[in-house]
């Protein structure tokens, strides 16, 4: 299976991914901090990254414009509940940026694993 970066500032909510996701057989590393995910990619080879877009230290948009630069084919799935503004918008912000799938909070499961196969099967 894949070798997948879980990046959201809420810890029970990546644990909780991780679960879904650890439960289809894939390697699950978890991250809480933009700057912790930039530097586990720049150190480990990810197959797929599923962000969070609205976080304190480093929003997700700032991770995917680094993560284009640092490693171009790496899939990315962007998650958000918003924010100021609607999570839609922040989620058409991230499509704009090349992501591979969207999902907006609050999402099942199934919903997140359904995702991440079709992020997957997608040319990088």
């Amino acid at each position: 299976m894949a070798k997948i970066l879980i990046l959201d500032d809420n810890l029970e909510m990546v644990e909780l991914q991780a679960e879904h996701l650890r439960g289809e057989g894939h390697d699950v590393t978890l991250s809480t901090t933009g700057a912790s995910a930039v530097a586990g990619i720049k150190t480990g080879a990810f197959d797929l990254l599923v962000t969070d877009i609205i976080m304190p230290d480093m929003d997700g948009i700032e991770v995917i414009m680094g993560l284009r630069k640092l490693q171009p084919p790496i899939r990315i799935i962007a998650i958000s509940g918003g924010g100021r503004i609607n999570a839609r918008n922040y989620l058409e912000m991230a499509v704009r940026l090349g992501v591979h799938g969207t999902l907006q909070k609050p999402f099942s499961g199934t919903e997140l694993c359904l995702a991440v196969d079709q992020a997957l099967q997608s040319p990088a």
